[in-house]
């Protein structure tokens, strides 16, 4: 694998790495633009606004769109995030140029019919309806929401279909022409294709694109120890338990991956083997690290009948108590490096992978790090260092815990406020 980036003159960025054996490509043209860019009129429209992107652009219909990748046996698809929006497509490297030709014409071309866009409005509104019924999803929504209080960064991504209903043709290309300008673009690329041509396709699509960027100015949200109960009729009661992590930038991020890995990362997990191996409590059981530029938070869920909430909330405290009380012992820092080092070992073989850690790599670090090298900082996490990174964010002062589902949330709420 090779490394390569290379700048447009009007401020369009191109990273690739290079694989020789691959006849697959994988392209992804991101937009540093997300849900905590958006004004509070805007709400949802990062992701609207990827919507409406396939419904047609002065070259291709929404037909057309999706056809012309299909039919070569490649693919095509977004998605969008609080931070940024990405759109990435994948084929053999004989048909890369219509990679390119395709991702290009979304993000310059798109002409936001106004008939498509009542109708992708009402498409949202639906997905948004559809998310609260999804108890799992909805719970991470309204953590989010709580933790980081009126922070744009706890707002749902899709929005709510109050201000979903109100987006017009003009907010829809306002938005567009503004954030999708040119320093904020990124294109990404891995597989069995030369750097410069890739520069140079691109530099055709995009060299002449001239927008002005609607500079927005990012803060940094405070995390909010919550302890909620919300009574849902279900079956399962979903448990969330979260603290501060470490975030993209930070240099203990890796004690987080390993101490993510440990906790309910797999089937080995400490969480997992006590709450569903050995105690048969819950089916789902997890642990999770979202990381953005500048915050992270560690998050523990498991799903169970409502007599058996407080023995599981108290069986994932008690996991955390431990980890504060003594060091995590070496067999089990070597297991759980060892598991991490593998799945990146196994991604580094998959071109779509490796092109979304380079499109990442680019925005948050404005560099490039190969697989070697985050293998060397995974190999220097030590008991320690592990041991100082608990310290650092899973006090009890800063522990968040949200229960939902079919509980008495009167005396669910008084057990929770006396944790």
């Amino acid at each position: 694998m090779s490394f390569s980036k290379s700048v447009l003159a009007n401020g369009v960025r191109v990273v690739t790495e290079f694989h020789p054996h691959s006849n697959a490509v994988a392209t992804g043209l991101w937009i540093e633009t997300g849900t905590r860019d958006e004004h509070d009129h805007e709400a949802g429209l990062s992701h609207f606004l990827e919507h409406m992107v396939f419904k047609g652009t002065k070259k291709r219909n929404a037909y057309k769109i999706a056809r012309e990748l299909e039919a070569v046996g490649g693919d095509l698809n977004a998605f969008t995030t609080q931070e940024y929006t990405c759109f990435h497509a994948m084929s053999l490297k004989d048909d890369f140029g219509l990679q390119v030709d395709v991702l290009c014409d979304l993000v310059k071309n798109a002409t936001f019919d106004n008939e498509e866009l009542k109708r992708e409005r009402s498409v949202v509104i639906q997905e948004i309806s559809m998310t609260v019924d999804q108890p799992e999803e909805y719970l991470f929504d309204v953590f989010f929401d709580e933790i980081y209080g009126e922070h744009k960064l706890g707002r749902p991504i899709l929005g709510t279909a109050d201000v979903v209903g109100k987006f017009t043709k003009k907010d829809v290309l306002n938005y567009y022409n503004r954030r999708y300008a040119n320093k904020n673009i990124i294109v990404s690329c891995a597989g069995g294709i030369d750097h410069e041509k890739v520069v140079q396709l691109v530099d055709k699509e995009l060299g002449h694109l001239k927008r002005r960027l609607d500079m927005r100015k990012r803060t940094k949200p405070k995390f909010i120890p919550i302890r909620k109960v919300f009574h849902r009729d279900s079956e399962q009661v979903q448990i969330l338990v979260g603290t501060p992590a470490s975030h993209f930038k930070s240099e203990d991020r890796f004690e987080g991956f390993i101490l993510n890995s440990l906790l309910g990362g797999g089937m080995t997990s400490k969480l997992y083997q006590t709450i569903r191996e050995k105690r048969g409590l819950a089916y789902s059981v997890y642990s999770q690290l979202t990381s953005f530029v500048d915050v992270g938070v560690s998050t523990v869920y498991a799903g169970t009948e409502a007599k058996n909430v407080k023995t599981v909330l108290n069986l994932i405290l008690q996991e955390f108590a431990r980890l504060r009380k003594r060091k995590i012992s070496e067999s089990d820092l070597r297991l759980f490096k060892t598991q991490v080092r593998g799945a990146i070992l196994l991604g580094a073989d998959d071109v779509e992978n490796r092109m979304n850690s380079l499109g990442v790599n680019e925005m948050i670090f404005a560099e490039y790090r190969s697989v070697d090298r985050i293998i060397e900082d995974i190999e220097k996490v030590t008991t320690k260092s592990l041991k100082h990174y608990v310290e650092k964010y899973l006090s009890e002062n800063t522990l968040a815990i949200l229960i939902m589902g079919g509980v008495d949330e009167v005396k669910m709420q008084d057990f929770i406020n006396k944790i």
